[in-house]
């Protein structure tokens, strides 16, 4: 039986200054910043992840923020869009809302849905699309509430350098079901509520190149660890290298190049980010892996200070 992934666990980007980061998502966006920790392979660089309430799977956007770090180049063999979902009737208050804090963004509309298309203040390209599946989510910020807020991923947009490789693999190996095709797109669902949503160009871009403004890789579920070790040796047999099982503290992590050359990820549902504070003060403090405590405070001294703060 072929495996199914429930869909989108994570998405991480490369961005610039943390604090225009925290500003945007936290401030802006409503998300909650539940987890301030470094990059396990990268010490001096912040690792941010915002999220509902509880930075449930599905929900989860995590940034490696490098001030004055090289602009990248959003195209082929990446992540090119990002899709946010928020409930039916919701997307008024946010063409409102992008108004307000002087937002550019166009609408469109794909597969029958009204899309509001934006950037964050890096690059990264970004969408807000309503939907009735999935969730609500209860953390309140400023004038995000619980009945606008967003839920979660809708889903994602790929930009493939080998895009009928990159529909075999999402479909064959990772478990979508493919949907319906209009125009340049391919859509596939998982069968989760929220971030089950891949939307596949079928056209070339252009190249990507990394850097601020694009994103790094793209995490699929994996409901524990049992099932990730099962996940590797299926992704394995179809003859792709994964890496062996990285402790990321949060979860468990496995990479892969797919086809198309996007990084993908399989992470771990638990343990989740309440068990090294509590589920209250999530995202207060600096967390650091055991390995990186002792240099706790010459990391401190380094990092850049930020703060989440109300901008409304």
């Amino acid at each position: 039986m072929t495996k199914k992934t429930l869909g989108i666990h994570h998405i991480t980007a490369i961005v610039g200054h943390p604090q225009e980061n925290v500003d945007f998502y936290a401030g802006i966006l409503g998300l909650r910043l539940v987890k301030k920790t470094v990059n396990f392979d990268d010490p001096g660089t912040y690792h941010l992840y915002f999220g509902n309430e509880g930075g449930s799977p599905g929900t989860i956007i995590t940034f490696f923020p490098w001030a004055g770090a090289y602009k990248g180049r959003i195209g082929d063999g990446q992540v090119g869009v990002t899709s946010y979902v928020v409930p039916t009737g919701a997307l008024n208050f946010w063409r409102v809302r992008l108004e307000k804090f002087k937002i550019d963004y166009k609408e469109t509309i794909r597969f029958g849905e009204t899309y509001l298309e934006f950037e964050d203040p890096h690059g990264l390209r970004l969408e807000i699309v309503e939907r009735e599946a999935g969730e609500k989510n209860h953390w309140e910020f400023g004038e995000v509430t619980s009945d606008v807020a967003i839920k979660g991923f809708g889903g994602a947009t790929l930009f493939s350098n080998h895009p009928e490789q990159t529909a075999i693999m999402l479909e064959k190996i990772m478990g979508l079901e493919k949907v319906c095709k209009e125009g340049e797109y391919l859509r596939f669902q998982s069968t989760d509520d929220i971030g089950n949503i891949i939307d596949l160009k079928m056209k070339p871009t252009g190249k990507g190149q990394m850097g601020v403004g694009t994103v790094h890789h793209i995490a699929w579920r994996a409901k524990d660890d049992a099932d990730q070790l099962d996940w590797k040796q299926h992704v394995e047999s179809f003859r792709f290298g994964v890496t062996p099982v990285q402790d990321r503290n949060y979860f468990n992590a496995i990479y892969f190049r797919e086809p198309g050359e996007i990084l993908f990820e399989i992470a771990t549902d638990p343990p989740g980010f309440a068990h090294d504070e509590s589920f209250e003060t999530m995202g207060e403090n600096l967390k650091l892996p055991a390995q990186y405590e002792v240099h706790r405070e010459q990391l401190e001294q380094h990092l850049l200070p930020l703060e989440v703060r109300k901008l409304d």
